[in-house]
């Protein structure tokens, strides 16, 4: 079986969810843009100066790039929040402009001897706009919505990023773990899913009278239905059903790493061990996961004690790992009202990476070294590692880099790009798979910059109150990981292709096995 096939063969469930979920998501979203956008764009066919301020408005709307556009709604009460609610939000909006101006356009582009004709038959102001130029309109209007349906499918993918689903988790994923596989897949299906509604608007609009719909237009559009939908139906059916013995549910969230995708993974199954049903919001990006906690959309997600310090507390760095826990633990309790389980047994602290060809021709073992270095550094950083307090400022004050323009760039991405050889040093993760996939070389922080990042669970504290299994979990779940250990399984995901599923799976089976085994 080829690689593709493998994947096809292996994520043939979560592809049919994510088709279902795409398929949704511009549906919902371009039946409400229908909803309000076609009486907007009466409104501004009938009035001069309304449509002025329309035009301006959904012009200005379509010109916000999606990810602003997705972080502004996100802590709007009602419509804001992870999920799908917010992506719908922000796709109707993006399919405004199409509909809005199509409807204005095709119903000013109405002959104004028909409108005499239809004034001359005593029509009123309503019946002209029924009878007359809503069907005249009809076919500048389909086309309209025709276009907001392409469009959507195109956004749809970024909502991936703030935990709505879609195909585009699996360009996130492909991008995340360098796997050309996920990138294409993801991306072929999107691109599947447009062509194909594509089809059915164009076989649905009114032909011109020497073009008459032949059978084969028929075909095309049913075709293309059945391509969209047969989908969407076959994913109800290959979905796993709820456990029968299931007493409580706790929503999971991570963020929109692996190793942050393997951690939860282990505590979803391990609740799951215990009856609980779980509710997976994986992968999500930005600060969304602690703003999820404490907006009560998530239960618990996977943490770092150097993070939580700096980037949500906004405290000074610190080296001592002890203290920075203690201190985390303590103002989480008191200023969220969150639980900060037991340390899991590893740290994944900064690491400043280079390609290995780089560190054996210039002789760089610690971060001094390459400090001292002759070499240009090209430096490409992430966008969460240019904007920390224990971030890019501080380490180019405390080692003296001179870096000239340094790419600020999505973390994934600045593996690619260092492997690629279009930049020479990044900031990395010291536990990433993708370290030893790609033959990277991880230089010491001799002059202990980077504070301590040990994982720990966060929980809601009424959802630590409410589900009696989850508090024994994350307590057993303490010190049971090191950094090999993580390190291993973020290389089976990154570098050996196993999903974050099978690799908890294969932790927790054999961390049972070697606790069956102890005398």
């Amino acid at each position: 079986m080829t690689p593709w096939l493998e994947v096809l063969a292996e994520q043939h469930t979560a592809l049919l969810v994510a088709w279902r979920e795409h398929v949704l998501l511009v549906v919902v979203a371009t039946l409400l843009a229908c909803g309000l956008g076609i009486p907007l764009g009466i409104v501004a066919a009938r009035h001069p100066a309304v449509r002025r301020v329309v035009f301006l408005l959904v012009n200005v709307t379509q010109t916000i790039p999606s990810l602003a556009l997705f972080g502004l709604l996100l802590p709007l009460p009602w419509l804001g929040g992870i999920g799908a609610r917010t992506a719908i939000v922000a796709l109707t909006l993006y399919a405004l402009l199409p509909i809005v101006r199509n409807t204005a356009t095709g119903l000013l582009g109405v002959a104004p001897n028909l409108r005499e004709a239809a004034e001359a038959l005593g029509l009123t102001s309503w019946q002209r706009l029924l009878y007359v130029e809503l069907p005249l309109a009809a076919n500048v209007m389909f086309a309209g919505a025709r276009v907001a349906v392409v469009l959507s499918v195109g956004t749809a993918t970024i909502a991936a990023a703030i935990g709505a689903g879609g195909l585009g988790t699996f360009i996130f994923r492909g991008l995340r773990q360098n796997d050309n596989r996920l990138l294409l897949i993801g991306g072929a299906l999107a691109a599947l899913l447009a062509l194909l509604a594509d089809a059915v608007f164009a076989a649905f609009e009114r032909a011109p009278q020497a073009q008459r719909r032949t059978p084969w237009r028929w075909l095309v559009a049913f075709g293309g239905l059945a391509g969209i939908l047969l989908p969407v139906a076959w994913s109800y059916w290959v979905e796993l059903p709820a456990a029968d013995n299931v007493r409580s549910r706790v929503v999971v969230g991570s963020k929109d790493f692996t190793e942050s995708v393997i951690l939860a993974e282990i505590l979803a199954q391990q609740l799951e061990a215990q009856g609980v049903a779980v509710e997976r919001r994986f992968e999500l990006g930005g600060n969304l996961a602690h703003e999820s906690l404490l907006a009560g959309a998530v239960d618990v997600y996977p943490e770092y004690t150097g993070t939580a310090w700096t980037a949500i507390l906004g405290k000074r760095p610190l080296s001592d790992p002890q203290e920075v826990y203690a201190q985390v633990r303590q103002d989480y309790a008191r200023r969220f009202g969150l639980v900060v389980g037991p340390p899991l047994g590893f740290r994944n602290d900064f690491a400043i990476l280079v390609r290995r060809q780089t560190a054996v021709e210039y002789h760089l073992k610690t971060i001094s070294d390459a400090a001292r270095s002759p070499l240009q550094w090209r430096a490409g950083f992430g966008q969460d590692f240019m904007s920390r307090a224990d971030g890019y400022a501080g380490f180019r004050a405390t080692y003296g880099f001179r870096f000239v323009s340094p790419r600020e760039m999505d973390l994934s991405l600045t593996y690619r790009a260092l492997a690629a050889g279009e930049v020479d040093i990044i900031a990395g993760n010291a536990t990433d798979g993708l370290i030893a996939a790609l033959d990277l070389v991880a230089l010491d922080d001799d002059r202990r910059y980077f504070p301590p990042y040990q994982a720990v669970y966060v929980v809601r504290q009424a959802a630590w109150d409410a589900a009696p299994a989850l508090p024994s979990v994350v307590r057993g779940l303490g010190n049971v990981i090191d950094t090999d250990t993580m390190r291993r399984m973020n290389h089976a995901v990154d570098g050996q292709r196993q999903t974050p599923r099978e690799v908890a799976a294969a932790f927790l089976l054999a961390s049972h096995s070697s606790r069956s085994s102890a005398p």
